[in-house]
């Protein structure tokens, strides 16, 4: 029977070889799980990715943002297509830039964060996958807010600081400077298709019967254990989500992954219970070999057994661990199917995520030579049960958000602590 993988690009090549279809190109196997996520939504809304940065009051020009931002999406596909379903086949479809900067009103007595919140909650799903807010803090005169926020269909973590990167720079050309030339436009999109294609061809070598095997026998006792949401948990006027976060002495190397697994298995079983197996994610992968760092979405979301409970020695951790690498580029939908075919029951829902990062690797958002802090904006609805992002560098920096739909409060407090203490004895270990 031929793979997920395989069925897709026969019907990417049907509907791409009618008339009138040049302007449409193949997903990867993240990409189509962020198309099925976004499918199951009520409401169709996207996975949205936001960088936040406060900025000195008054120091960014709305309208060379907005040109800057065009000429950046200009020259990288990704970030001028929109994804859509095409005779039931998931495809990006290329299309002009159309970049606005939008100048949310803040309400009376709001703060600007809490502008912010409001616009991203109103997100249109059919508009551009890249968006920027400018929130000016004209009362206080201190510091304005921006996001630059974007489709996840269209960008991974590897892609948010070249962004950042190029936005800056892009902001300090001649703002009289026209878009990205047509023969630039072109490159790049042949450069974005051909690394689209390779990925598929790496998915396609992965989706084997014996990775199929190996992944039904892995997760064959996984469930999902958060509870459904329930809206009458969120009190009026309270935010849908909550969020803690701890800082911890590091060194040069940081915290082995397979730690950082076994931390979230003792928060998974704070929240959840013993001796349960709860399926956690993390994005794992690359560009694949021979492509150019096109900016776009190629990060695989990798299944991760957690045992909740007194849980696995952390070399049985780190063994079971490289064992998921050697099968990590089989595509996440093609990994629930196999697990369903075995009989698991498993849905493919996750009970918590993991993303980790370097600090080193995000440079900061500078416009016109001035340099914008990066902050956090609390509050925003969560896909997920619980959240997980650490950020190594001089020090390990733990964050974690929920869902308070699914998960209160008090039990994500303890949760987040289960998290911090298991992490301790290995940060003190590692100095």
């Amino acid at each position: 029977m031929p793979s997920i993988t395989s069925q897709y690009l026969a019907r990417y090549r049907r509907v791409s070889a009618g008339e009138g279809s040049g302007d449409l190109l193949p997903v990867t196997g993240a990409q189509r799980r962020f198309a099925l996520v976004r499918s199951l939504d009520p409401a169709g809304r996207p996975d949205v990715v936001p960088m936040f940065f406060a900025f000195p009051h008054g120091t960014v020009d709305p309208e060379r943002l907005r040109k800057a931002a065009r000429r950046l999406a200009g020259r990288h596909t990704a970030l001028r297509s929109r994804p859509a379903v095409v005779r039931g086949t998931p495809v990006l479809r290329d299309g002009e830039p159309d970049v606005r900067v939008a100048r949310p009103a803040p309400a009376p007595g709001e703060h600007p964060a809490d502008t912010l919140r409001r616009a991203l909650a109103a997100w249109e799903p059919q508009g551009p996958p890249l968006r920027l807010f400018l929130v000016r803090d004209d009362a206080g005169r201190t510091e304005d807010l921006l996001a630059v926020a974007l489709d996840h269909a269209v960008c991974d973590g590897r892609s948010l600081s070249r962004i950042a990167d190029e936005l800056g720079a892009a902001y300090g050309e001649d703002p009289a400077a026209g878009d990205a030339a047509p023969e630039e436009t072109a490159a790049e999109r042949a450069a974005y298709h051909e690394a689209v294609l390779l990925q598929l061809a790496a998915e396609e070598r992965a989706d084997t019967p014996e990775a199929a095997a190996y992944w039904a026998d892995r997760l064959r006792t996984v469930r999902a254990h958060a509870p459904l949401p329930r809206p009458q948990r969120v009190a009026p006027g309270t935010l849908p989500s909550g969020s803690a976060e701890a800082q911890l002495p590091a060194h040069d190397g940081g915290v082995p992954f397979p730690g950082l697994l076994d931390a979230c298995r003792a928060a998974a079983g704070a929240l959840y219970g013993p001796d349960l197996a709860v399926p956690l994610g993390y994005p794992w992968g690359g560009r694949p070999a021979g492509a150019q760092a096109v900016v776009g979405c190629f990060l695989n979301t990798v299944v991760f057994p957690a045992a909740t409970g007194h849980g696995p020695a952390p070399e049985a951790t780190a063994d079971a661990w490289w064992d998921d690498l050697d099968r990590a580029d089989m595509p996440f939908d093609a990994v629930v199917a196999a697990a369903r075919s075995a009989g698991t029951g498993w849905s493919g829902a996750l009970d918590g995520l993991l993303t980790v990062d370097d600090d080193s690797r995000r440079p900061p958002l500078r416009l016109g030579g001035v340099e914008g802090r990066e902050v956090h904006v609390d509050g925003r609805p969560v896909r997920g049960p619980f959240a997980v992002s650490v950020t190594q560098g001089a020090a390990i920096r733990l964050r974690m958000v929920w869902d308070r739909a699914v998960l209160d409060d008090a039990a994500a407090h303890r949760a987040f602590a289960a998290l911090t203490e298991s992490l301790r004895p290995t940060a003190r270990t590692a100095r």
